[in-house]
This record gives C-alpha cells, sequence and structure tokens, in this order.
C-alpha cells in the first residue's frame, strides 16, 4: 500500500507540474493602463466604457502577456504638460494625452514589425470614451465581433489576442486581457490538498503495519 501512494503521488505530482506550464501561456495583445499618481496601472474597465477627464494620461501597450499582474506597461512620455503642450483647451471638450506603445520585435506576430511608440492628445467632446479618444489620433482601429482591441493604427495587421503557446515568452515583456487571473489556480490548491491527504493515507498505512 506505502509503495502504492508513492506511485500515486508521484503521478499527482508529474500531473500538476504539467497544469502549471499550460498556465504559462501568454497572450498577444492591447492592453489597456491609467497613469495615476506618478506610475501606471492596469485598467479596471476597457476603453469603450472609461470616460477619462480633462488631462488625464491613458496607455496603450502591445505585448505577450499571461495576464494582467504578469502584463509590460507602455514606455515613454507621461507628462500631460509634454504630450498636450500644442493642443488648447476648448470650451466643452477635454484633452486627454495618450501613450501608444507597441511593443518590441520578440511581440510582434510573424512577419511583422512593430511601429515606433507614439503620444498623443486627443482633444474630445466632455463625454467621449478613451476609445473615442484613440479614434481620434490612432486610426485605424480594429475589433473584433466580441469588441476586443485587435489593432491600433492599423498594427498588427492580422491576429487578436491568440495565444503564444510554444513556451518562447518575451522577455521584455483589450473587452481587455484575454485572461485576469494572477494566483495560484484553483487546481493547484486541490492537487495540493489532494497530495497532503495522500500523504496522510500512507503514514496511517504504515503504522497500521507496524501494530498489526
Amino acid at each position: 500500500m506505502l509503495r502504492r501512494a508513492a506511485v500515486l503521488l508521484v503521478t499527482l505530482l508529474t500531473a500538476l507540474t504539467a497544469t502549471a506550464q499550460a498556465h504559462a501561456t501568454g497572450y498577444r495583445y492591447w492592453s489597456f493602463w491609467d497613469f495615476d499618481g506618478g506610475r501606471w496601472t492596469y485598467a479596471t474597465q476597457g476603453p469603450a466604457t472609461a470616460r477619462p477627464s480633462d488631462g488625464d494620461v491613458q496607455g496603450f501597450r502591445f505585448s505577450v502577456s499571461e495576464d494582467s499582474a504578469d502584463a509590460t506597461k507602455p514606455r515613454g512620455t507621461t507628462s500631460f504638460a509634454a504630450i498636450c503642450a500644442r493642443t488648447p483647451a476648448r470650451d466643452g471638450m477635454k484633452r486627454v494625452a495618450l501613450v501608444i506603445d507597441f511593443g518590441t520585435a520578440a511581440d510582434a506576430p510573424s512577419g511583422e514589425r512593430p511601429p515606433a511608440g507614439r503620444t498623443a492628445c486627443a482633444r474630445i467632446s466632455a463625454d467621449a470614451t478613451t476609445a473615442d479618444a484613440l479614434a481620434s489620433v490612432a486610426k485605424p482601429l480594429r475589433y473584433d465581433t466580441n469588441a476586443l482591441l485587435c489593432a491600433i493604427a492599423g498594427y498588427p495587421r492580422t491576429g487578436c489576442g491568440e495565444p503564444v503557446s510554444d513556451g518562447k515568452r518575451p522577455t521584455t515583456a483589450t473587452k481587455e486581457a484575454p485572461k485576469n487571473d494572477s494566483g495560484p489556480t484553483v487546481g493547484l490548491f486541490a492537487g495540493a490538498g489532494a497530495i497532503a491527504l495522500l500523504g496522510a493515507a500512507a503514514v496511517w498505512q504504515a503504522r497500521r503495519r507496524r501494530h498489526g
């Protein structure tokens, strides 16, 4: 019985390792960010529903990432004053500074090269969304049937949130992120519990044999 328990334990550990590797799959997509308090934070809603205020700085970054905790932040200027210096205020309108980072060559789909990053000051109506701001300065945009943001300024030409499962995740490292699971999975917790129970059963069986 003890030997059988050991075999089952090894089998379960192997299965859990495979599960963890499967969850390491990354996705290639545009992530959406807010610049607040001197740092980037992952946006809590999509650009189609977010309604920024005058003076806000928001960013988009194209990269491969597993989830929001793993996503790479936009690079470049984050100063509203610098980005919108040449866009004067206007009554009934608001100005939103946008940072658009097309990512690295490692992030790019096969056969494509990322454009240079850019900043833009969108002057839009007071009730406009971030999607409206982006459309005013970075066309063409491309969305899929589920409203996932697939391309900004035509990049990338094809693809939309596709998995990158060949194990070659970029080291430099929107509906928005395909996943949002930054912690251990339920399967791993369940597996850990099963290992504990299996170990306890093996100990109980060994004691029983000694005292039997």
